[in-house]
């Protein structure tokens, strides 16, 4: 198989504790605590999360003479860089926010206390899709049968006040939390934690990963809980683990030491997502940084880790950056530092083909100063082989977006609402999602803010301004396409062969005739190298043949191999040509599974979640990817493919 850039952790050997990553422009920064330089909090800074630079600290200390300064995060909003981070002498903690015109700072305390309790730490903000924000943090429970820190949540009501309201979502239940049998600082008693909070959702659903125990057990890790509203009352539900169920991130003895404090930021290609950690090392002298991909199989969230030697790095965009050879560009158009300027006030754009009909594309825009509307507009758009097909314009308004959707001559045109203090003149995160003639547009990480159907394949994208100068940043495009099944689609896949009916329901793609024999339904992937993600399970089988997978690289004339789980009637086992590999008495076929393929030229590599399976020969040139059934009613969750050329 072609070789594959790898990393190993640490990916930085130096002392980098609470690790949070932010992405912003197409860069990372990364926030830890301790001190660099003299100030407070150690930033690093990277261009594909495994080769980093330190910079100076985030900020100077405050004058109060404060001893520890710990778990800093830094989110964006319109164009402020806000750094929230607990402070004190290690019993005493509250939490406070400083702000900065720059990701690397240097940050200034804003002079605001955040929590009212004597301890306080481990902040970390939500935005959810309607705009709300809230802000989690851990803090201490004295009156309760599981004694110890648990996390709570507060509503903001901006980004430097809370709304004084901090309601539970995660206190510690279970055995393997406990962090001290005997805490004599606490009065001897039976002392639990549970901290580091950082929430996530799909599907409608919230996932609140923390880490609980005590670093020096084995115990020690990272578990996650759930909830299906930010507005139940109740605590959010945590996962009971077991054999079957371990925790998310784990000590591995005589291997990795407390692996914990985690976040979750987005790979160099926009669709892996990854789990940042510290764990210490051999020595336990010091906390470095590692990373391992985050995945879900079904509701079910995974990390692939603690990894402990090398491992496939990160993909990169298919395309990034305004290289001169790729775009086109018009009068008034320059590339400085990376960044693409429309300068003046005539209509001016960039343009550039894009790497096929399916891709996830990422550009940062602003307007520059002054951004006075209605005097100006800029924005992003897709054309196809016989014109515009949609467009994005900001700053026609204060304070809406228009969407603009062609077919043919005819025009149409959406309004979106943009929150509430929106600065044309900050960068603002585009993120498309081009599926064939599916469109998803969201921005600044918020949830869908359109979604529809355009009328032809996208071809190319233009980058244009009007009526003012206009900056964009961080542009990249990522070839592949991932379907979740919850739009009621079906899209792009149709049937391949043998019998059976499927349809979407509840986020799934379903087989439901448990008489069907080898259905098949199966769509383009990618003609090149590619990462291909499958989640699947087995929802009833009807006789000891059943079985259910897929197939990873399909031909006009030839199926290709197939890799498939066979559970009717006998132990469960994966089986694929010329191979069987005997499953753990954890797996359960009817449970979601995590597959993984990565496909370099002829050969394909088939993971199940992180354990390594087979390598197949597959054809060369375009292929497609098919979902199989086999006297099964079978369900898929995810299928996501990704280029992997670069």
């Amino acid at each position: 198989m072609a070789n594959r850039a790898t990393y190993t952790n640490p990916v930085h050997p130096a002392s980098c504790p609470d690790p949070y990553i932010l992405k912003y422009c197409g860069q990372y920064w990364c926030y830890s605590t301790g001190w660099s330089h003299g100030r407070c909090f150690g930033v690093l800074h990277s261009r594909d999360l495994v080769h980093w630079t330190e910079l100076a600290g985030a900020m100077d200390p405050l004058p109060v003479g404060a001893t520890e300064y710990w778990a800093p995060e830094v989110t964006l909003w319109q164009g402020i860089f806000y750094l929230y981070y607990s402070v004190g002498d290690g019993v005493q903690m509250e939490l406070r926010v400083a702000t900065s015109a720059a990701p690397e700072g240097p940050f200034r305390d804003s002079g605001q206390r955040l929590s009212a309790e004597d301890f306080a730490i481990d902040p970390h903000v939500l935005e959810d899709d309607d705009g709300a924000r809230y802000l989690f943090y851990a803090t201490d429970f004295l009156e309760r049968s599981h004694v110890g820190t648990g996390i709570v949540v507060d509503r903001m009501l901006d980004p430097l006040h809370l709304e004084g309201r901090p309601r539970p979502v995660v206190l510690a239940r279970f055995d393997w939390q406990v962090f001290d049998p005997r805490r004599i600082e606490k009065g001897g008693a039976r002392w639990h934690t549970v901290e580091g909070p950082f929430v996530l959702k799909r599907k409608g659903r919230y996932y609140l990963m923390f880490s609980g125990g005590n670093w020096k057990n084995t115990t020690y890790g990272v578990s996650y809980a759930t909830t299906d509203s930010m507005e139940s009352p109740e605590e959010w539900s945590q996962i009971e683990h077991d054999e079957r169920t371990p925790l998310v991130l784990r000590t591995l003895p005589g291997a990795v030491i407390g692996p914990g404090h985690n976040s979750v930021v987005r790979g160099p290609d926009n669709r892996q997502l990854y789990c940042v950690y510290h764990r210490w090392t051999e020595e336990a002298t010091a906390r470095v940084l590692a990373i391992d991909p985050l995945d879900w199989a079904g509701e079910r969230l995974l990390v692939l880790g603690p990894s402990t030697g090398p491992q496939p790095a990160p993909l990169g965009p298919t395309a990034a950056g305004f290289d001169a050879g790729a775009w086109r560009l018009g009068a008034g158009a320059a590339v400085r530092d990376d960044v693409l300027l429309l300068e003046g006030t005539a209509a001016r754009e960039a343009r550039r083909e894009l790497p096929g009909t399916s891709f996830l594309m990422e550009v940062s825009l602003r307007a520059l100063p002054p951004a006075e509307p209605p005097h100006g507009r800029f924005g992003v758009a897709l054309r196809g082989d016989s014109g515009p097909l949609a467009a994005l314009t900001l700053a026609d308004e204060p304070d809406h977006a228009l969407i603009s959707v062609w077919e043919g001559a005819a025009l149409e045109g959406e309004r979106i609402l943009l929150p509430e203090g929106f600065r044309a003149d900050a960068f603002h995160l585009l993120r498309l999602e081009v599926d064939g003639e599916r469109v998803r547009l969201s921005l600044d990480g918020r949830a869908v803010a359109w979604s529809g159907r355009i009328a032809g394949r996208v071809r190319d994208v233009a980058l244009f301004a009007e009526g003012t100068g206009a900056e964009f940043a961080g542009f990249e495009v990522t070839a592949g396409w991932e379907d979740a099944f919850t739009d009621g689609c079906a899209g792009e896949w149709t049937r391949a062969g043998g019998v059976g009916e499927w349809v979407i329901e509840a986020g799934e793609l379903r087989q439901v005739r448990l008489d069907a024999e080898h259905s098949l339904i199966a769509r383009e992937a990618l003609a090149g190298d590619f990462d291909l993600v499958v989640n699947a399970r087995a929802v009833e089988a009807s006789e000891a043949q059943a079985a259910h997978g897929f197939r990873p690289a399909m031909t006009d004339g030839d199926a290709g191999p197939l890799v498939k789980v066979e559970a009717g009637g006998r132990e469960p086992r994966i089986t694929w040509p010329d191979g069987v590999f005997a499953l753990p008495s954890s797996f359960s076929a009817g449970a979601y599974q995590h597959f993984r393929c990565l496909r370099r030229g002829r050969a394909l590599v088939v993971r199940w979640q992180t354990e390594n399976l087979c390598e197949i020969a597959v054809p060369a040139g375009p292929v497609r990817v098919g979902l199989y059934a086999h006297r099964t009613a079978a369900a898929f969750d995810l299928v996501r493919i990704t280029a992997a050329d670069r």
